[in-house]
């Protein structure tokens, strides 16, 4: 068999409309998920230990709060759409290592690739017989045999080529976005307590629509996503104030 065919035939199986819509779907709202978050945590956080440190008079205080708010932005957008990115590559280069693998397996080692597919179909409830005239399917052609073997042995599927850079815009772009909520008050307000106070209200509104949000995308009751997100971006918050007003 030709395994150089093999490496250039497209992905068929895991290709199929349906599934590649869907896939692409829950990638993109993960990385929402996972940059919208953390924007609205850690500058929440930030700015609320920087206010618990100063004193509501000092002059300049909410300057600094927003510069140091804008500097953590921007390297916590980088430094998180930089993750995504790397976490994207590193799933295509493993796909693409397992799909080496499966290619030389079915050349080397065909009766035991056999033997595999006989027991994915009995998993089924598909006895062998009735599993021959498949497995001789796939034997006339090789690139789906690797393919069949990817989805239903590995359950893996192929990675969109361009995966790593929309994920790395994405949650970088979702960390911008989030970041500026609680920061948008020290933006409008010279007093830093009375700042502190609108942020917090903003913010916490903020992580109670986002938690709804992600509760009604990923499958779990909305309620309960809201409050976990609310409880844990306040409990941030509040640490971070504590900490600096005792450190102060």
């Amino acid at each position: 068999m030709d395994t150089g065919r093999l490496e250039s035939t497209p992905h068929r199986l895991a290709s199929a409309p349906h599934a590649e819509r869907h896939f692409r779907g829950s990638e993109t709202v993960r990385d929402l998920v996972l940059g919208m978050a953390d924007g609205l945590t850690v500058p929440f956080a930030l700015a609320a230990g920087i206010s618990g440190a100063l004193d509501g008079s000092t002059t300049g205080g909410t300057t600094l709060i927003v510069t140091a708010g804008l500097a953590e932005i921007a390297a916590g957008s980088i430094a998180m759409g930089l993750g995504g990115y790397l976490a994207a590559r590193a799933e295509r280069d493993h796909y693409a290592a397992e799909r080496r693998r499966e290619e030389v397996e079915i050349v080397e080692k065909p009766a035991h690739e056999r033997r595999e597919i006989v027991e994915i179909m009995g998993a089924y409830g598909v006895s062998p017989e009735d599993t021959a005239p498949l497995i001789a399917a796939l034997e006339r052609h090789p690139e789906r045999w690797r393919d069949f073997m990817m989805r239903f042995e590995l359950g893996l599927e192929e990675p969109d080529p361009r995966r790593a850079g929309r994920s790395a815009a994405t949650i970088a772009a979702a960390y911008v976005v989030g970041g500026f909520v609680p920061l948008a008050p020290y933006l409008l307000e010279r007093d830093v307590n009375h700042a502190l106070t609108v942020s917090i209200v903003v913010t916490l509104a903020a992580l109670f629509g986002f938690g709804w949000f992600k509760g009604v995308f990923t499958g779990t009751r909305p309620v309960v996503s809201a409050l976990q997100t609310l409880t844990i971006g306040a409990a941030a918050a509040a640490a971070a104030f504590v900490i600096a007003g005792l450190v102060a």
